[in-house]
């Protein structure tokens, strides 16, 4: 018979619904079957995994020997599974399998987990989102982590676990994973003077469902990996997506890898082409788009040695936008180069054709001015004298500044345009005006 006083409550909080995705995805069950639970384990690597997850977003923030602990104070059968109690969850528990995870491959295994969330949900994958972020870190992180990463311990059976699972680890011809390297590059933090680490991730178009997820060196260049990635993504996946980035994955080298790929990218400015276009197409070749406040024009190009389409795109929005900030630049150009100008004028040369050589290097920093008129006079300087004390005969430029309309007009063309660039040939399949 029941009885009330042998009644226990705890509360889950919002760690229920946590749980329950946990299940419904398949997470554990995937994870076992990467890690398999061997004889005398008491708890399984995916239930384990299951428990990091929880207590990571159980909102605390507590050393890792302190994890069973978080448990005392939660159901942990309940929301875990049946049989493991806190103290099965010890930080050398945690420490093993997140070795045993490393070694098997942790975008494998967190790939196997998306394509089970993309069947389960029926999310689809016509398009693969694929970016990366920076995560700052605070330490100095001197020295880079072994190859293959053990649990040290001075206990006699872990040294001889360890030395089992190095066995098996040769036996099955595991190739030994590199650890990344926590150090300084971009930061998308905005904290350069951290040491950082990048996340690599592609996501569905659908719903933002992370897919494919991989780390990286904190150093490493989004345009020297992105074309690798979609590739070795593409391998790892048996369906049809759109592999859709931004400038970075537009290099020749990652154009060339992605051979059998579809992509879309933004095209980089940088690239003369791509420049000149963008600054000689007259208004009258633009048409409406169907996204209010857009206007396009698609050209074939062949780039990289692909045939592509691209579409150069104006944003009305953007050009009033980008035509304020060229007033503004040019009037601040006018005021730097006349500064300039002023301080050559004051300067003696000993020649005249090292005044005029002067003036040539000088112009070739103005960008929104040339010059209009120059002379080179004859004075006394103020600075040298001759033998018989008299003022030496020196030379100085005299010029006056005018706007370099070609330039001007240019960068008026160009403002609010950028352009997407797609290996998708037909329009039926990839509409123009998208």
């Amino acid at each position: 018979m029941f009885n009330i006083e042998d009644a226990k409550i705890q509360n889950i909080d919002h760690l229920g619904i946590v749980a329950g995705i946990v299940d419904s995805i398949g997470l554990v069950e995937i994870i076992n079957k990467f890690v398999p639970q061997e004889q005398g384990e008491k708890v399984s690597a995916g239930h384990v995994v299951k428990a990091m997850i929880l207590n990571g977003l159980g909102f605390v923030s507590k050393p890792l020997y302190m994890f069973p602990k978080y448990f005392e104070t939660i159901p942990c059968e309940h929301l875990i599974g049946e049989g493991i109690k806190p103290e099965y969850l010890n930080d050398y528990k945690l420490g093993r399998v997140m070795d045993k995870l490393f070694l098997k491959g942790l975008s494998s295994i967190f790939l196997a987990i998306s394509l089970n969330v993309v069947q389960k949900f029926k999310i689809s994958t016509s398009t693969s989102h694929l970016d990366s972020s920076s995560m700052h870190v605070h330490g100095e992180y001197k020295a880079s982590f072994p190859e293959v990463i053990f649990e040290k311990s001075k206990s006699k059976n872990n040294l001889k676990k360890q030395r089992d699972e190095e066995r098996e680890v040769e036996n099955e011809n595991i190739e030994p994973k590199q650890a990344i390297n926590v150090t300084y590059g971009y930061s998308r933090d905005h904290r350069p003077d951290l040491k950082q680490f990048l996340m690599q991730l592609i996501s569905s178009g659908d719903g933002d469902i992370p897919i494919f997820l991989q780390s990286a060196s904190g150093n490493q260049v989004d345009s020297s990996c992105f074309g690798e990635i979609a590739v070795n993504y593409k391998q790892q996946v048996n369906f049809d997506s759109l592999v859709v980035a931004d400038c970075a994955l537009y290099t020749e080298p990652n154009i060339e890898k992605m051979s059998g790929i579809k992509w879309l990218s933004r095209v980089p400015l940088s690239i003369t082409e791509a420049k000149q276009l963008v600054s000689t197409l007259p208004e009258s070749q633009f048409i409406e788009c169907e996204l209010k406040g857009y206007l396009y024009v698609a050209k074939r190009v062949t780039y990289g040695g692909v045939e592509q389409r691209w579409l150069v795109v104006q944003s009305q929005e953007r050009k009033e936008s980008d035509l304020e900030k060229l007033s503004k630049n040019i009037v601040k150009s006018f005021e730097n180069a006349k500064r300039d100008l002023k301080k050559l004028s004051l300067e003696e040369f000993a020649c005249e054709s090292d005044a005029v050589k002067a003036l040539s290097k000088l112009s070739e920093k103005f960008k929104y001015h040339q010059v209009a008129e120059s002379k080179v006079i004859t004075v006394k300087s103020k600075k040298q004298k001759l033998a018989n004390n008299q003022q030496a005969t020196v030379y100085q430029i005299s010029a006056t500044l005018t706007e370099n309309e070609d330039k001007i007009n240019q960068d008026t063309l160009s403002a609010g345009r950028f352009i997407l660039a797609t290996n998708v040939l037909s329009e039926s399949e990839l509409h123009g005006a998208v």
